[in-house]
């Protein structure tokens, strides 16, 4: 399917004024960040809850672009606690396929009381 310039994608419950992903050019998958929300709802947990369940809404996203973890090409991590790095960074390397995505993480205050959320840009395969 021959996609637009720019294609809204639906998937996880947005918190604020913002489409959950982007398919820009018909090829490059851009989702915005994802944090712990079951339905609009915030699930608070461990950071590895958290982490696992951010995750699974960016998988969620991808999946209605037609993409997976695989296509990953790069991913913004947000903490609020940079305390949290280690334990996020486990659940990550076991979820993310090789070659992992390029990253970048920051710690900085995060709305809602979440402790991670996770941002990513992936590339469709033609």
């Amino acid at each position: 399917m021959l996609r637009g310039m720019r294609e809204p994608i639906a998937g996880t419950k947005p918190m604020g004024a913002y489409s959950p992903g982007i398919i820009a050019e018909g090829r490059f998958v851009y989702v915005a960040g994802q944090g712990p929300f079951r339905d609009g709802e915030f699930v608070p947990g461990t950071i590895e809850e958290e982490t696992r369940l951010t995750i699974e809404n960016l998988t969620t996203v991808l999946g209605q672009a037609g993409a997976t973890l695989s296509q990953v090409v790069r991913c913004g991590v947000f903490l609020a606690d940079v305390g949290d790095f280690a334990a996020m960074n486990a659940v990550y390397a076991e979820i993310f396929p090789d070659p992992k995505p390029a990253r970048t993480t920051i710690g900085c205050a995060l709305a809602g009381g979440i402790k991670v959320e996770i941002d990513c840009v992936a590339v469709l395969p033609h």
